[in-house]
């Protein structure tokens, strides 16, 4: 007997139910940083996975605002509460020496990972018989949470929020020649004078020292004591990382060796789909006769707690501008608020900045907002206070689509010099655009590639062939220091053998020469 057409449509619903079943997986995603801007790229990736039919776990400090199908929110409450308290001081860092500010990250970053671990939500999900395929965990002075992914017997994905920098390429073995490739904390470009090559080294065998001899052993401490009966060594678990994802991309910074298993998604939070403004918002930017500029110092630093003369400093600059200004700012009671500017506590950034009529932006010069600024096309004047802002600025003002403004030296006059500097400047304009159009060119987006990756690794039970030898290797053997010393300091004491060799034969000979002369009778000496 022939099955009916609606047996065949439902034996077809089913195969493909079962097809979708089978090939879906289960992803835990630790995103244990209270900064917005590290969870709007986790969340993203989290978002992008969750699209594609896989279950999704995040521990986070946030949370989602709107539940979505797939994802299920483990919040670390007690995180975002006792770090918050931070974020205000930002301000007052700015004014402490480099090496100074990065203690102070590492000490953060010891107590994120003590306090994520020893949450009730953490450790209740720990002692759950859940299983996963993968673990993605975001790589930010948390080293430690690194150990979840065997405790899950799963392999580990690293998620770098900003570019490469050793806390992850050391996952994978990446190589960063000291020559061109420049610490992600410090603002120089892959072409560095002598000076700069010198002042680079000295820092990455800082860092290489501080990071293995002080910082790596108080995670190694916290890794033990939540994980006793992990099998791994801290260091070795480190080396086991089968993937790590970069929120960078090479038009947005530089060329650079990765290993095969580091692949750059920088972006991948960008939301391809346009959303509609809201109402007020799309009426105020389409009334700008002159085009309109948007202002936000990110969502770590709020704008009310700028000191008087700063926030002054800003009011008297739109005042002065023909353009309207959208200024993130936090208190809707803003004394002195300029007509031509539009405040709320909270922005549709990438909305906004895709807008025709949005003609630059001011920027606090994080990754996400640059990254965001060039996609769209967008010039941007850059206030960097911390981490890598600087870095992004600079390559910003190399490439020619930035202005940098210190905000030691925020002043009206300054800060309404740079603005005009850059919306009058064309070729501002066009070089952003010129480096948008490199970024788009790409085969796939960042977030389709990221999750292709991500299904990869779970698809190939940790894609073990693209660990790299280089992780095997100690730093003399990695860097052939052994070899070197064998094969250039063998030439170098053969040489310096036959030196010694020389030197004694013609001494010899030079002895010998000496004592035949003396042998020979001397002549008389003639009688007169």
């Amino acid at each position: 007997m022939k099955p009916t057409a609606g047996q065949k449509s439902f034996l077809a619903l089913l195969f493909l139910c079962f097809l979708s079943c089978a090939s879906a997986y289960n992803y835990l995603v630790v995103l244990p940083t209270a900064a917005r801007s590290h969870y709007h790229v986790g969340s993203a990736l989290a978002k992008g996975l969750a699209s594609a039919g896989h279950q999704v776990t995040i521990i986070s400090p946030f949370e989602l605002k709107k539940p979505i199908k797939n994802i299920k929110d483990v919040t670390l409450r007690k995180v975002l509460a006792d770090l918050k308290g931070r974020m205000t001081n930002i301000l007052e860092s700015t004014k402490q020496p480099l090496a100074q500010r990065i203690m102070k990250v590492y000490d953060m970053g010891i107590e994120i990972t003590e306090r994520l671990l020893s949450e009730p939500s953490v450790i209740e999900l720990m002692n759950s018989n859940q299983t996963f395929d993968a673990v993605i965990s975001e790589v930010f002075v948390n080293e430690a949470h690194f150990g979840l992914a065997e405790h899950f017997k799963a392999p580990l994905i690293g998620l770098g929020p900003f570019g490469a920098i050793s806390w992850n390429t050391d996952l994978v073995g990446s190589p960063s020649p000291p020559s061109y490739v420049p610490s992600a904390l410090l603002k120089f470009s892959d072409h560095m004078t002598l000076v700069e090559r010198v002042g680079n080294l000295a820092f990455l065998t800082y860092e290489y020292v501080f990071l293995n001899y002080f910082y790596l052993p108080r995670q190694e401490v916290i890794y033990r004591k939540h994980f006793p009966n992990n099998k791994q060594d801290f260091y070795e678990m480190r080396k086991n990382t089968a993937l790590v994802l970069l929120n960078q991309h090479v038009s947005l910074s530089f060329p650079r060796p990765y290993s095969p298993n580091m692949i750059e998604v920088g972006g991948m939070h960008i939301n391809r789909k346009r959303q509609p403004l809201p109402k007020d918002i799309q009426e105020f930017i389409e009334g700008a006769k002159h085009g309109c500029i948007y202002f936000s110092m990110g969502s770590n630093l709020k704008s009310t707690i700028l000191p008087l003369e700063k926030r002054q400093a800003l009011i008297d600059t739109f005042a002065q501008l023909k353009q309207r200004v959208l200024w993130k700012f936090e208190d809707t009671d803003m004394p002195g608020k300029p007509p031509n500017v539009f405040i709320s506590d909270w922005f549709p950034q990438d909305d906004i900045l895709a807008h025709e009529n949005v003609i630059a932006f001011i920027t606090h010069g994080g990754l996400l907002s640059t990254t965001e600024s060039i996609y769209h096309r967008k010039p941007f004047v850059g206030i960097p206070i911390f981490g890598d802002q600087f870095l992004n600025m600079a390559r910003a003002e190399q490439n020619g689509y930035g202005v940098t403004v210190h905000y030691d030296d925020l002043t009206a006059p300054k800060l309404l010099a740079a603005i005009h500097r850059l919306i009058e400047d064309p070729e501002a304009t066009k070089k952003v655009r010129d480096m948008s159009d490199r970024y788009r060119d790409q085969p796939q987006t960042p977030l389709e590639r990221a999750v292709f990756w991500v299904e990869h690794v779970s698809r190939h039970k940790g894609a073990k062939y693209l660990r790299s030898a280089s992780q095997d290797l100690n730093f003399i053997q990695y860097h052939n220091l052994d070899a070197i010393l064998i094969l250039y300091g063998g030439i170098i004491f053969v040489f310096f053998c036959l030196f010694l060799l020389i030197r004694w034969v013609w001494r010899l000979l030079q002895e010998l020469f000496i004592k035949n002369e003396n042998s020979k009778p001397k002549p008389k000496a003639k009688r007169n």
